[in-house]
Parts: C-alpha cells; sequence; structure tokens
C-alpha cells in the first residue's frame, strides 16, 4: 500500500522544477488545475497532457512513479467514469440494455472526467515530490500573510504541513496493522461487504491510537524544543524569487492565454 501512495512523499532531486519556488509551484498548481476545468476540447487536453508531461521530464522523476500512485484512488476513477459512460442519456445511441446506455456524450464525457482525473492528480503529485514539506509550509505562510491579523497562518500551515507529512507514515503503519491481524488470521478479502467492513475495525482502532500517540510525542517535543508559535520567531530559510521563476511564471501565462483563447 505505502508504494502506491506518493501523496505527502518527498523525491530528493537538483532538477529545474525541484529548484523553482514553492509559492510559485502552489500557485501554478492552482491554475494549472482551473485550467483542467476550463478544458472542454481535444486540443485543450492534448495541450495540457504534453505540459504535464513535460514537466514530469523536467522533474527527473521516472513516469512509472506517478502512474503508480494513481492505483489508490482507481476505484474512485473507475466509478466516475461508468457512471458517466452509461448513465448520459444525451447523444447518438451506440448500445443500450435496460437503463443502461452508451452514448457518444456519455463516451465523450468519461473520456474527459478520466483525463481531468489523471491531469489533477499529477500535477498535485509533481508539487509534492519536488517541493520538501518545510518549503510547503514556509510557502503558504508567505501566500497568506496578508489575512495574518485575522487568522493564525503560521499556525495552519504548519498544522497542513505535519498532516501532509505524516500520510506516509501512517500508511506505513497501517501496513504493520494488517500484517500483524493476517498472522493471528484475520482474512480481509473473504465474505461479503458487511464482513470486510467489520474486518476494518481492528485496523482503525490500533491506528487511532498509534495517530494520537504519535500527536502527543510530538506536541511533548515541540515543546521541549522552545515552540510557541510565530512570536518572535526567525527563519533560517528565506525563500528568494529568481529568473527561473520569472521564466515559468511567463510560460504558465502563455498557457493560461492559449486555453482560454481555444
Amino acid at each position: 500500500m505505502k508504494d502506491n501512495l506518493i501523496i505527502g512523499r518527498y523525491i530528493p532531486g537538483n532538477s529545474f522544477i525541484h529548484c523553482l519556488d514553492p509559492r510559485f509551484k502552489l500557485v501554478a498548481m492552482i491554475l494549472f488545475m482551473v485550467l483542467i476545468f476550463m478544458a472542454s476540447g481535444w486540443l485543450d487536453y492534448v495541450i495540457l497532457t504534453a505540459v504535464i508531461l513535460g514537466l514530469i521530464f523536467l522533474s527527473n522523476i521516472s513516469l512509472g512513479v506517478y502512474v503508480r500512485g494513481l492505483k489508490p484512488m482507481l476505484i474512485i476513477i473507475v466509478f466516475t467514469v461508468v457512471l458517466q459512460l452509461f448513465f448520459t442519456y444525451q447523444g447518438d445511441v451506440i448500445w443500450s440494455f435496460g437503463p443502461l446506455k452508451l452514448t457518444t456524450d456519455g463516451l465523450l464525457n468519461a473520456v474527459m472526467i478520466f483525463m481531468r482525473f489523471v491531469l489533477v492528480i499529477f500535477i498535485s503529485t509533481i508539487v509534492t515530490l519536488t517541493t520538501q514539506p518545510i518549503t510547503l509550509t514556509d510557502a503558504l505562510e508567505n501566500l497568506f500573510s496578508p489575512l495574518r491579523k485575522i487568522l493564525p497562518v503560521h499556525e495552519v500551515a504548519l498544522m497542513l504541513s505535519i498532516a501532509l507529512r505524516f500520510v506516509p507514515t501512517l500508511m506505513e503503519e497501517t501496513d504493520k496493522i494488517m500484517d500483524t491481524q493476517r498472522a493471528r488470521g484475520v482474512d480481509f478479502s473473504e465474505g461479503n461487504l458487511i464482513d470486510r467492513i467489520k474486518a476494518i475495525i481492528p485496523i482503525l482502532i490500533p491506528l487511532f491510537i498509534s495517530a494520537f500517540n504519535r500527536a502527543y510525542d510530538l506536541a511533548i517535543a515541540m515543546e521541549a524544543r522552545g515552540y510557541r508559535g510565530s512570536e518572535g520567531r526567525t527563519k533560517y530559510r528565506q525563500l528568494k524569487w529568481q529568473r527561473r521563476d520569472i521564466l515559468a511564471s511567463i510560460v504558465l501565462i502563455g498557457l493560461m492565454i492559449l486555453i482560454i483563447w481555444i
């Protein structure tokens, strides 16, 4: 399970994408997602797919890593695509069986929904795989600094960073608990749906206990090191906007103009 999960993981590197300012990467990710949902034609998706493949190449991370990351979301993707495929009644009917109808519009919608899922997952994982969690925290805090008077920006950014950081840790803990339960004779693949749901309970209880223990230990460690929130706090790592960020911004603006024009 943990081998397929790429959310919250960081792969060290010195590629062009790794060296971009994390503030730019966060803003570019949001704008790119907006472009994905604005796209309405084949040419749009061809351009966006080409851009994603180019970013993957520039990140120096194998495409197989991103493809393996789709597996945890595969059930949701297939379920949504099937709904669009057989329950869209507009367009010419290609095949029908009772309430199920395969139409031209349904086929088109299913392909576009699939492309949107894949592109959104890829662009978000490009950011997380090439950006350290601590720099993501700094970027979020910097971007939301104008709201500092009405929102505890530092604490919120730290909370999001810790949550993202502990996703792989909790998944690894889940694997250990499942292996332990299997050694005691629990089979998670047998029985009907109710039986499988009941089999999850022996996993959830020790997982919650482990998560709370980790949270308690982390809080004690932070207090022991003198952590008192953002008050009087300085930063060792300073975010700097460089030429590569200006170049990437120009490319992003050009892409937005092209998609909107199309």
